[in-house]
């Protein structure tokens, strides 16, 4: 784009493909130059912030309901936004990138929600930032289509799901725009570029321009969010309220501030959701000094009914439904196999996994593929019959501590040998194919994403700094983790061939997770290093 068209101060530094004129428009542009003006400076602060709150756990401090927010969580008067039109049956929520094949399989896909991932189901590959909101302004004027190499052609049906854009954290920078030679916030510019264009498309369908956040530390970070929603409305003409965000409650900290998330963003609120790897992961994160007490065993051992994990899922639900919010339940990951042995057991597990949210009373729930949307939907029509969602059940009884929240101790479960080949061997397969611009990988059966590589180089690092001796085996040395990496390395190259193993980039991988697990710091995201990889 000729540097005459830009708004003053912002440069775009990516490659101009085919049609990418019709999203970086002077006014979609002059929108993100004022949210970056505004506000990055802000982020910033937040972003350093966390940075204390680190290093005061490290110090010796602790997690804990904030004193200086009591009065909203005891305040019982105030309620969230009565939900948007699309949001208010959400008992199944698929989620997944926004390739073009992927945009008409979800939306067709027979759940109520599709979350349009530009997050940990993506890479921040400028081709799959910019191609991806074109996809969804295609989907929304329902222009969009697909046709495989092998000629399969895909088209939208009549029934679609509501789309919900997840935008990159604000940790994430976009690199590819420069506003006053300042890389933008990754978060700022794919919240601009879907609400300029793709948000009065819904609106006149009806909808509504709908989002979930991811990462956040602290309310905050939820009140920079609502201020930019303030101001973007308003620089668009848009009415205030408009825009409705879904909080991903996936970091440590966050679950000690979730009413105050919800009081931030009351007037935006379309209700809190319940993570899994992203929150083991927070849990090393925060405590990454203190390993012996916050130590985890094998990752797939620890399930959502575990002391510590159990108390945040009830935390979630009673304090939603509290506020009139919709609870949303975590990922089944699970996708479907050429083996009826290995598919029977997962959709058992799934269905006994979605029966117990069900239960708790989370209005619905996560499927990473199409084939477990209707055992997700099974799940909760059994307990929502004809009835949206279940804000009404209140879980009054729910009684959480911060001691229950932070008993990571009470985890059973062993670190095994096993356990620690799954992480190094699931982590190089998952970045290498993030390097080439992947973000939903399926491995062993599952759809993995950035939450997974983050667990499993942090798991490995948090076992070597505390000398964790493996169950019936040796203690993790780096030594051992060098060992390990190289014969997960020769499994997966004997696996492919050598012509295959050749065209990838196994190297880059290898020598990204080896760092990141070896160093003697704990870096707080691997997509940061990873994206500096990235053209």
């Amino acid at each position: 784009m000729a540097s005459t068209e830009l708004p003053a101060g912002v440069q775009v530094t990516g490659p101009m493909h085919e049609r990418y004129d019709e999203i970086l428009t002077p006014e979609a542009l002059t929108l993100l130059a004022q949210l970056h003006r505004s506000f990055d400076g802000r982020r910033r602060d937040l972003l350093e912030a966390r940075q204390q709150r680190y290093a005061d756990l490290a110090a010796g401090g602790t997690l804990e309901f904030l004193p200086e927010t009591k009065d909203v969580r005891e305040d019982e008067s105030w309620r969230v936004a009565d939900p948007a039109p699309g949001l208010e049956d959400r008992r199944v929520e698929i989620t997944g990138p926004t390739d073009r094949k992927m945009t008409i399989n979800a939306l067709n896909s027979g759940a109520k929600v599709w979350l349009a991932d530009h997050e940990d189901a993506n890479t921040p590959l400028w081709e799959n930032m910019v191609g991806g909101q074109l996809n969804l302004r295609d989907a929304i004027e329902r222009t969009i289509d697909f046709t495989s190499p092998e000629g399969k052609s895909y088209v939208l049906n009549d029934e679609t799901a509501t789309i919900v854009l997840r935008p990159r954290g604000w940790h994430l920078d976009e690199k590819h725009v420069l506003v006053d030679a300042q890389p933008v916030s990754g978060s700022l510019f794919d919240f601009a570029m879907y609400l300029f264009h793709s948000g009065p498309l819904q609106i006149e369908r009806g909808l509504g321009p709908y989002f979930y956040l991811p990462k956040m530390e602290s309310h905050l970070e939820a009140r920079l969010w609502n201020d930019v929603f303030v101001a973007a409305q308003d620089h668009v003409g848009m009415p205030r309220g408009t825009i409705r965000a879904t909080v991903l409650i996936e970091t440590y900290p966050a679950a000690f501030e979730m009413e105050e998330i919800l009081y931030e963003l009351r007037d935006h609120s379309a209700g809190l959701n319940a993570g899994r790897w992203d929150y083991m992961f927070s849990v090393i994160k925060s405590f990454r000094t203190r390993g012996r007490d916050f130590l985890l065993p094998d990752r797939n051992s620890v399930t959502m009914t575990v002391p510590f994990m159990r108390a945040y899922t009830e935390l979630l639900v009673r304090t939603c439904h509290k506020r009139g919010a919709h609870a949303i339940g975590g990922m089944a990951a699970f996708i479907p196999s050429k083996d009826e042995e290995t598919n029977k057991a997962a959709y058992a597990k799934v269905k006994d996994d979605k029966t117990r949210e069900a239960g708790d009373g989370f209005d619905g729930s996560w499927v990473a593929h199409p084939g477990m949307v209707g055992t997700c939907r099974e799940a909760f029509d059994a307990v929502l019959g004809d009835k949206p969602n279940q804000r009404d059940r209140l879980r009054e009884e729910v009684s959480v501590t911060a001691d229950q929240l932070l008993d990571v101790r009470s985890t059973p479960g062993d670190v095994t040998e096993a356990g620690l080949r799954g992480n190094i061997s699931v982590g190089i397969q998952y970045l290498e194919a993030w390097l080439r611009g992947s973000g939903a990988v399926g491995i062993n059966n599952l759809m993995e994403d950035a939450a997974t590589a983050e667990i499993s180089r942090s798991q490995t690092w948090q076992w070597l700094h505390n000398d964790v001796e493996l169950a019936g085996g040796p203690t993790v040395t780096r030594d051992l983790v060098e060992r390990i990496i190289d014969e997960e390395v020769a499994v997966i190259r004997e696996k492919l061939g050598e012509e295959a193993f050749a065209k990838g980039r196994w190297d880059d991988a290898r020598t990204l997770f080896a760092d990141m697990s070896l160093a003697d710091e704990l870096a707080d995201f691997l997509t940061i290093p990873a994206y500096e990889r990235m053209p």
